[in-house]
């Protein structure tokens, strides 16, 4: 099943500005907030539906990414439905307690505990451009921070936590301000526990009470066809993992292409320079060339000038976006030898006479800049 458009779940448009977003965010999640729609699977899948949308649309990177490729530039491991690109309930009030003032909706989940989101990681994956045709699966390992399996991730030695008494397992604590309109109260990350409301006595000697360690990774990451050097794919939820429990970042893919032995890539066009002999041009001939799916035969017609651009249709690279597939452009170039025996160049000297020999170029024959022309369009 296909993913829904981001901007259509939420109501909005590319040229929405980042309050109208998140402004249609807030309403989504009210509407459909699991508290407000207790045993209903319908409304909890909009809800996770709209945060995954507004997780991309309010980053700008995320957004460009998605405005540019659609789901394949920010989603490569989404496989469309309901999973809203692997969120919990958990991963999202974490990600959004601002939305909802505190990290709930009526003060009943979470109590303003901050839980710490793990780093985004940068990997780059080299592809050939047969890969790239075609679309591949790509298994990378990965060394990040993972959850430590002494404590579970928890940090501490025994798998037991104690509620902060700074801020009471808020995660926040009060401060008054005296300013000139008088005093203000504004909530502050806890500097005893840094937001996450728990305590740690014992802590873990593996992780010294971090919740994470060095370790690695087997991700495997569908790259879609058609992309192209410099493009980035964000796997979600497969960066580092987030100290003590806490919700792990994203990986993001950097594409690379390889250089090809024979044929050379523009946009979605693959371009290849044949060079012919002069009786395969003056004559006629048949030749093989290379494409990604193996040999194509090409057809050089009697009187072929050097220069001359045949187009392959739909012999290219697919569009990302599924539009459409380039050609593959062969370029003639008509080979003149540098080294001839001395027959060669008496029979050469021979047809210099003849009048067929003479350069005649007509109307038909198009010059150098409309051949240039006639390529980029």
């Amino acid at each position: 099943m296909s993913k829904k458009d981001f901007y259509d779940i939420l109501g909005t448009n590319k040229s929405s500005s980042p309050e109208e977003i998140k402004k249609a965010y807030r309403q989504n999640a009210i509407k459909y907030h699991p508290d407000k729609n207790p045993g209903d699977k319908a409304a909890e899948d909009k809800f996770k539906e709209a945060a995954e949308a507004y997780e991309v649309l309010s980053d700008p990177d995320k957004k460009q990414r998605y405005d540019q490729f659609g789901h394949a530039g920010v989603g490569s491991s989404a496989q469309g439905g309901n999973n809203a690109g692997g969120f919990s309930m958990d991963d999202i009030f974490s990600q959004f307690g601002d939305i909802f003032g505190g990290g709930g909706f009526g003060g009943q989940r979470g109590g303003g505990r901050r839980v710490t989101r793990g780093s985004n990681l940068r990997v780059k994956v080299k592809l050939t451009l047969e890969e790239i045709s075609t679309g591949v699966e790509k298994k990378l390992k990965v060394p990040k921070n993972v959850s430590c399996e002494k404590c579970r991730g928890t940090g501490s030695s025994n798998g037991s936590t104690a509620t902060c008494g700074t801020c009471r397992g808020q995660g926040q604590v009060a401060q008054i301000i005296n300013t000139p309109l008088g005093r203000m109260q504004t909530a502050t990350t806890c500097p005893s526990c840094r937001g996450e409301g728990q305590t740690i006595a014992d802590k873990c000697k593996s992780c010294h009470g971090d919740g994470v360690t060095r370790g690695e990774e087997m991700v495997s990451v569908k790259i879609p066809a058609g992309v192209h050097e410099g493009i980035q794919l964000s796997v979600n939820g497969k960066g580092n993992a987030g100290p003590r429990a806490g919700v792990p970042g994203d990986l993001i893919v950097v594409i690379e292409e390889a250089a090809h032995e024979f044929l050379m890539r523009d946009g979605n066009n693959l371009y290849y320079e044949h060079h012919a002999s002069i009786p395969d041009a003056a004559l006629g001939a048949s030749a093989d060339i290379p494409t990604l799916e193996g040999k194509a035969r090409i057809k050089i017609e009697p009187g072929t000038q050097s220069g001359k651009v045949l187009r392959l249709k739909g012999k290219g690279i697919p569009d990302i976006n599924g539009y459409r597939r380039g050609d593959l452009l062969v370029h003639i170039q008509v080979w003149i030898p540098t080294h001839l025996t001395a027959e060669e160049k008496k029979t050469i000297e021979h047809m210099k006479e003849s009048h067929n020999f003479k350069p005649n170029p007509s109307k038909k024959d198009k010059s150098f800049f409309d051949r240039m022309r006639e390529y980029f369009e």
